[in-house]
Formats: structure tokens, C-alpha cells, sequence
């Protein structure tokens, strides 16, 4: 089995492209919402973030997520250090997820594969792209944001040119060419690396 990292800048389109994966038979573990998952449920993790944060984070002892979003999207040493406590919890869920899938491969699907050294340990990288404008334009409908928290979010994520780097596989998803045959295509590529 290898393990593939999935990524691509906020409104990308990465969970449209896992849903297709998934529609494959191929297991795609969601590192952001197992990172959220920890944020809410384990115990090491809320203990981390209180020493780190302090109180203000919290609201009837759960973490307030949008609170600490609000302190760490503007603090880059505040992000890192949340980073820090979480990226590591996440991959030793994603490892342990991996070790019980059957599949010939299983990918992780990251927002920040590149920013948290995540493609390390990998075996292949798949990134999807879109131009900047369209992915503004997709988060403000989909969150129901203002463009300004929008680039607020891109600033704390490696650029375009970064997440190319480190990739292996590049599936474009910016409403002029079809998605599900590059999907199709990169899949292929990836089965016959495991055959």
C-alpha cells in the first residue's frame, strides 16, 4: 500500500476531488477534520492548547474554535505553535488509520500538507489547483465571509508555486476542465506505481 498526501489552497476544490477518490473505493482520511476531532475531543490535545493559549480559548472547559481561529490566523508564531501541537496527533491517527485499510492506497487529504512538512513520509503528493480569484470567490459563498478573512486565510498558506513543489500529481479544478478525468488519470497512475 502507498500513502498519498492530497492539498491545495483554501477553495481548491481538495474535498471535491477526495469525494471523487472516495467514489473510486479509494480510503481518504480528512487530516482537518481529525484535527478538529482532537480540538474537541482528546484530552492531551485541550490540555496543549490551554497551557499554550490560556483560557481565553475556552468556553465551558471546550476549546472555542473560533476564538482561537481569531488569535492564531493573525499570529504567525501563535499558528505555529498550534500547528505544533496538532500536526503530529493528526499524523499518528492517519498512520494508525492507514495501517487497518486494505485499499492499494489510501490518501490524506491536508490543507496545509506543505506548510506542516506532512508530504514528508509520503510516497506521492497529489495537488489541486485553481486560480486565486475563483478560490476567494468560492469561500465567501461557501462560508459566508468577507474577501478580507479570505486573505487573511490564504496568507497563513504556502503559495501556489509551494504546494507545486512538493507535488507529483497536479489536478486543475478551475471550472474549465473536467475534473473527474484528471481524477480518473492520476487514480490509473497511482495503481500502477502499486502493481
Amino acid at each position: 500500500m502507498i500513502k498519498v498526501g492530497s492539498t491545495g489552497g483554501i477553495g481548491s476544490g481538495k474535498s471535491t476531488v477526495a469525494r471523487v477518490f472516495r467514489t473510486l473505493g479509494v480510503p481518504v482520511f480528512e487530516a482537518d477534520a481529525e484535527g478538529r476531532r482532537l480540538l474537541s475531543e482528546d484530552e492531551r490535545t485541550m490540555a496543549s492548547v490551554h497551557t499554550r493559549f490560556g483560557p481565553d480559548v475556552f468556553r465551558s472547559g471546550v476549546i472555542d474554535r473560533a476564538a482561537l481561529g481569531r488569535m492564531v490566523f493573525r499570529d504567525p508564531i501563535a499558528l505555529h505553535d498550534l500547528n505544533a501541537i496538532i500536526h503530529p496527533r493528526v499524523r499518528q491517527s492517519f498512520l494508525a488509520w492507514a495501517d487497518a485499510q486494505t485499499a492499494p492506497y489510501v490518501i490524506m487529504e491536508s490543507a496545509i500538507l506543505a506548510e506542516s512538512g506532512g508530504h514528508s513520509g509520503l510516497d506521492q503528493v497529489i495537488v489541486v489547483c485553481a486560480p486565486e480569484e475563483l478560490r476567494i470567490k468560492r469561500v465567501m459563498e461557501r462560508d459566508g465571509v468577507e474577501e478580507g478573512e479570505v486573505r487573511v486565510r490564504m496568507a497563513n498558506q504556502t503559495d501556489e508555486a509551494g504546494r507545486l513543489a512538493i507535488a507529483d500529481h497536479v489536478i486543475h479544478n478551475d471550472d474549465t476542465q473536467l475534473v473527474i478525468p484528471q481524477v480518473l488519470r492520476v487514480h490509473q497512475a497511482l495503481l500502477d506505481l502499486v502493481s
